[in-house]
């Protein structure tokens, strides 16, 4: 069954669509091949431009969010490994995105967890957003919807206007609250002090009030975002590791178990505390990879969140490990 499409109000879109005129020949574009079934060929003699020109109009209508492609059929990615995950971990839900091994995992997590994040999510809603890479796609993906939706997102950690500028969800017609911190702080008192601060504690309190979380899972190893944002250093990932650290989530290290380590880098960070977090009803965490597997074994043991996220191959062995 071919995929329906849905194209956004362009009136909602800012860069990478850049203008009317670009927002019309994409539109024009995306129409003529996912309606009338067109071929790229076909399309470029009727708007005379090349045949290359027509597929990267789609692509960039794709990876802005003005086309957006969803699957008309009940069995929403990989069901059967869905439903083991649910009963294996206990879970609300689960999202299973089918095996590619050439294509790069994170956009089409992204892709995934967007899709489901928008049948979860009601207008007026909002969304509490946390830290990493999956997330920051998620969003990019999402963010054209949500003025339309009136959805806001608030975030559950600071520095995470890092990368959520590239959504254009914040600003003074924005739908972001941002904790307008870094994510770790050079000293405890600084975090304590920041947290009393209050407009910090303001989003704080605003993001515990969220129905809906997106949290990423951080990998216990030295290509981890956290790492690359300067947040810890390559002796730091290490030493964490030796006291039994498998992952993170909102800058907290969890043992394979789940169970939060008492590590001195708690005391700088500022965010949403663990404790917090388990009281929002819906955490989806969006994670995949050889990489994320310990990790998300542990996040999945601990109940840090209640809906995943992730591809074929991970599923797969994430329920080898839970026998």
């Amino acid at each position: 069954m071919p995929p329906e499409l849905a194209m956004q109000d362009a009136s909602h879109f800012t860069d990478p669509i850049p203008g009317n005129a670009d927002t019309d020949i994409i539109t024009r574009a995306a129409w003529l091949y996912y309606n009338d079934g067109l071929t790229q060929n076909r399309i470029a003699d009727m708007l005379g431009v090349s045949r290359i020109k027509v597929s990267r109009l789609l692509e960039k209508g794709r990876q802005s969010g003005l086309i957006e492609l969803r699957i008309n059929s009940p069995f929403d990615g990989c069901i059967s490994l869905q439903r083991e995950l649910v009963s294996a971990y206990g879970l609300a839900d689960a999202r299973v995105v089918p095996e590619a091994p050439d294509l790069h995992a994170p956009p089409r997590i992204g892709r995934a967890a967007a899709s489901f994040l928008m049948q979860m999510l009601e207008p007026n809603d909002l969304l509490g957003v946390g830290w990493g890479e999956a997330t920051s796609i998620t969003l990019r993906y999402m963010a054209p919807v949500f003025p339309k939706s009136n959805i806001s997102v608030v975030s559950l950690t600071g520095g995470v206007s890092a990368y959520i500028g590239d959504t254009f969800l914040y600003g003074p017609r924005g739908n972001a609250h941002l904790i307008p911190t870094p994510l770790r702080v050079s000293t405890p008192e600084l975090a304590e002090m920041l947290r009393h601060e209050p407009y910090v504690r303001h989003v704080l309190d605003i993001a515990a009030t969220s129905r809906v979380a997106l949290i990423g899972v951080g990998a216990v190893a030295s290509s981890a975002t956290l790492v690359r944002y300067g947040y810890c250093s390559h002796s730091e990932i290490e030493l964490f590791a030796r006291r039994g650290a498998v992952g993170d989530i909102l800058g907290y290290f969890y043992d394979e178990n789940g169970q939060i380590l008492d590590l001195d880098l708690h005391r700088h960070v500022v965010a949403l505390r663990p404790q917090e977090l388990r009281k929002i009803p819906n955490v989806a965490a969006a994670a995949a990879g050889k990489d994320k597997v310990a990790s998300i074994l542990g996040l999945l043991r601990g109940k840090l969140a209640n809906i995943l996220i992730t591809d074929e191959t991970t599923a797969r062995e994430l329920l080898r490990r839970s026998k």
